[in-house]
């Protein structure tokens, strides 16, 4: 049972990894600015859609079924208040610190949340893991240039990419050995994690996501909020 919750969070994990060959790969291969542009864009946005399915489908209606009205809208108030105060930080800071710390943000709580309600659901485990698998793939895609823009050797930001994938088996490990026996703290966890992301995605990355005089890519929001709607619908 133990080697079923590295299996789905090492799924979610990899494609950190996974996304950065992506990128790679795309900045070989794809010369021409327009299509570049509307690539990396409509990945931002199918990432945007899959991290909304995620808080949607999976994060709140956890903390809707476990807890009372006010314990739920604070620890969802202050989820999105500390990720703003670390999010207004980060710009101060600027550069590879604040790609990485932000693409993590959302990653290492939503696997201690998969690791915690494994034991107890391990069916709505795998709906986050692929959830979470689906939204780090896009993120890491988009991180990638911002590495190698900050001067981060493509070899450099791999290998970086390469032991991140591996946070998710150990967040879901301290998540399923410290909190499975607390579904309370797990719940106020994922409403916790359900603010922060809220408040990055309509913050960060819905905003970066837009392209001027261009509508298709805004589906991608669309396509990967249905993909949620599917994961969940068949698992």
């Amino acid at each position: 049972m133990l080697l079923d919750l590295v299996l789905f969070s090492g799924f979610a994990g990899i494609t950190v990894f996974l996304g950065g060959l992506l990128a790679n790969y795309f900045n070989h291969k794809v010369t021409e600015k327009h299509i570049r542009y509307k690539i990396t864009h409509t990945s931002m946005s199918f990432g945007a859609g899959i991290i909304l399915s995620a808080v949607a489908l999976v994060l709140v209606p956890k903390g809707l079924e476990e807890l009372d009205l006010f314990p739920m809208a604070l620890s969802f108030t202050i989820g999105a208040i500390i990720f703003m105060l670390i999010d207004k930080k980060l710009s101060k800071t600027g550069g590879q610190t604040a790609t990485l710390l932000a693409m993590m943000m959302d990653f290492i709580p939503e696997s201690i949340a998969l690791g915690a309600v494994f034991a107890i659901e391990p069916s709505m485990a795998a709906v986050l893991a692929i959830f979470i698998g689906l939204q780090n793939l896009p993120e890491a895609f988009n991180s990638y240039r911002d590495f190698i823009v900050n001067g981060y050797t493509a070899t450099k930001t791999l290998t970086i990419f390469f032991f991140l994938s591996f946070f998710g088996i150990i967040s879901a490990l301290i998540g399923h050995f410290l909190l499975r026996d607390y579904t309370m703290l797990t719940a106020h966890l994922m409403t916790f994690a359900s603010g922060g992301i809220l408040y990055l995605l309509i913050q960060d990355i819905i905003p970066a996501s837009k392209l001027e005089n261009n509508y298709s890519t805004s589906l991608g929001a669309t396509l990967g909020f249905l993909i949620g709607i599917i994961g969940e619908k068949l698992i």
